[in-house]
């Protein structure tokens, strides 16, 4: 039987954050290689300059948190992420493979090293704060899988404290079926999970126009 709760916990609360890690799976921001069905709409160097934005506007609110580890695409980029790495962040490349492959691989490096409780997040999410991360770290205390639900079907965060590779293997990435396929696997494996809130990502043209909406809205410079 599968357990699923919705968490909601008082933000105030802390864990501590020796045994844990949070991986953020960037790639480098080169025109054509990022944010592609953006860039239809508005051409590849705006494009790349829009995810350019969303990265450091994520990076900002994450900015302190101690053990963030920047796992980057692709391999040879590393000195493009330089500039993004805090004074105790780390940085490592993502490696070959499908995005399963790669993920499967960030999760047991880390648990090797000695991790408990690491979890995984992609670039295109603005909205996810260090309370986000701080809430799955605590989920993994008592659960064995965290996700983060996005709004296109897929998951913003998964999180992990020990390897699963059952939940990457042949996944139907980049549709609406990536959640729901993840749960199923969840469910068939035993394991309990907890539910983060939606998200949603920036992908398209709308989302960007969404996005630059709100940050006015807040009154930001961008």
């Amino acid at each position: 039987m599968i357990i699923v709760s919705i968490l909601r916990t008082d933000p105030s609360e802390r864990t501590d954050p020796s045994d844990e890690k949070l991986i953020v799976f960037v790639k480098a921001p080169r025109p054509a290689a990022v944010k592609t069905r953006l860039a239809e709409a508005i051409g590849t160097e705006a494009a790349s300059a829009a995810y350019r934005r969303l990265v450091e506007t994520l990076l900002k609110q994450l900015r302190n948190l101690r053990a963030v580890e920047l796992c980057f695409s692709p391999d040879d980029a590393a000195a493009e992420f330089q500039g993004w790495l805090e004074e105790d962040w780390n940085s490592s490349p993502q490696g070959g493979g499908d995005l399963g492959q790669r993920l499967q691989s960030a999760f047991e490096r880390v648990f090797a090293i000695g991790v408990k409780r690491a979890v995984i997040i992609g670039s295109d999410c603005p909205a996810i704060t260090a309370e986000d991360i701080y809430e799955a770290w605590r989920s993994l205390r008592t659960h064995d899988v965290v996700l983060g639900p996005a709004t296109d079907g897929g998951y913003w965060l998964v999180g992990l404290r020990r390897p699963q590779p059952q939940l990457f293997h042949d996944i139907p990435w980049s549709t609406e079926r990536v959640f729901v396929e993840t749960m199923k696997r969840i469910q068939q494996a035993g394991l309990s999970v907890q539910v983060l809130r939606e998200l949603q990502d920036v992908d398209t043209e709308a989302d960007w126009g969404r996005f630059l909406a709100s940050r006015n809205r807040d009154g930001i410079k961008i």
